[in-house]
């Protein structure tokens, strides 16, 4: 079953809930309409990977208005994005671990052969693919930029 069967399915099963499913078919009818700008935009049907994208995009926004919300002091409002946040995750491929990412970016600076830190861009480019959708680029990003110091 593709990303977008899965939402469907899900949709109408929150649908059923009633009340008890009314969080998850706000999300869920959030997702399918960004999908669908995404696919007018590029005006075709969507790949399986750039569904995945697009709902990356998502949970990367709310993550960021969440901690904005935090710094305000409304901790009511970033609850709800991290509720949203949590249903979202449920349609993104099984996030890697700090580990498995830090062995993987060892693993392309040993291809790209970086000589300084101003070398970051060659290894992102390399592996923001190999990661894209498993992986928080932030934290992609930071491990990187450790590595490339030492």
């Amino acid at each position: 079953m593709s990303l977008l069967e899965k939402l469907t399915e899900d949709m109408k099963a929150a649908m059923k809930e009633r009340a008890a499913g009314k969080k998850k078919l706000s999300v869920i009818r959030m997702v399918r309409s960004s999908l669908k700008n995404a696919e007018i935009e590029k005006k075709q049907g969507l790949t399986e990977d750039e569904v995945i994208e697009v709902i990356a995009r998502e949970v990367k926004k709310r993550k960021e208005s969440c901690e904005e919300y935090l710094k305000a002091g409304r901790q009511d409002i970033a609850e709800g994005l991290q509720e949203e946040v949590a249903i979202l995750m449920n349609y993104l491929p099984e996030q890697m671990s700090e580990d498995q990412i830090r062995s993987l970016v060892e693993k392309v600076m040993a291809e790209v052969q970086p000589a300084s830190p101003k070398d970051m861009g060659k290894v992102m480019g390399r592996l923001m693919p190999k990661v894209k959708g498993k992986a928080d680029g932030k934290l992609v990003s930071s491990i990187v930029k450790e590595l490339l110091e030492q």
